[in-house]
């Protein structure tokens, strides 16, 4: 379990996983009902699911809500699992950015829902950045550039070697969470690439589509 340091001493519970870890271990591990680890139905789009009252999953790739005693999450195998939480309103939000998401501005939507819904002010977020594939090995088209510059802008997020382009999805994340005002120092990524860690992470990439998935998960306590 990889706990970010940037929510020590909160009142939450804010955690990545490695391939070790399921969801079986985690409700054991954290004494959490199973049917309290809330994931929804991810299919890369740009939607944020505000979870009230109603507990079945809808498609989204992002949850926000203010409810106490449950985890919500994401899972993933290469993409970016990022965590939130408003320190002020203690809201928490969960996010699947792959490039798509990226392009598609799910962070950002996840910050403007939290401040419409919850008054949540920008600069009481922090941020934590999960194990994703980093662009020592995430080769992609321009195409998949250009989509993520028209959403973000320019920034360090991606760099050309030889005639292939090579995108750093939480540097990308990172770019969209500071043009949407959180602070450098509210922002914390791990560092570690899913790709060049096989035995550690699923990837995606690396098995060639066929594989498992890890978790990001944040929780009120």
């Amino acid at each position: 379990m990889i706990i970010p340091p940037i929510f020590k001493g909160l009142p939450i519970n804010g955690f990545f996983t490695t391939r070790f870890l399921g969801l079986a271990e985690i409700s054991r591990l954290l004494n959490i009902p199973f049917e309290n680890l809330y994931l929804p139905i991810q299919k890369h789009t740009e939607k944020v699911f505000v979870l009230d009252h109603d507990i079945n999953p809808p498609i989204a790739d992002a949850v926000i809500t203010k409810r106490r005693g449950i985890l919500i999450g994401v899972q993933v195998a290469d993409c970016v699992p990022i965590i939130l939480y408003d320190k002020k309103m203690h809201i928490v939000g969960a996010v699947h950015a792959g490039w798509r998401g990226t392009a598609s501005g799910i962070l950002k939507n996840t910050i403007e829902k939290m401040t419409a819904r919850f008054y949540t002010s920008p600069s009481e977020i922090l941020i934590a950045i999960g194990p994703s594939i980093r662009w020592c090995c995430y080769g992609v088209g321009y195409e998949v550039i250009d989509a993520v510059k028209k959403t973000i802008g320019e920034g360090d997020y991606f760099m050309k070697k030889a005639d292939k382009y090579y995108l750093d999805l939480p540097s990308a994340n990172k770019y969209q969470a500071l043009s949407m005002g959180i602070s450098q120092q509210n922002i914390w990524i791990y560092d570690e690439c899913t790709f060049c860690h096989p035995e550690k992470y699923y990837s995606y990439r690396f098995s060639k589509g066929i594989t498992g998935r890890q978790y990001g998960f944040i929780g009120l306590i």
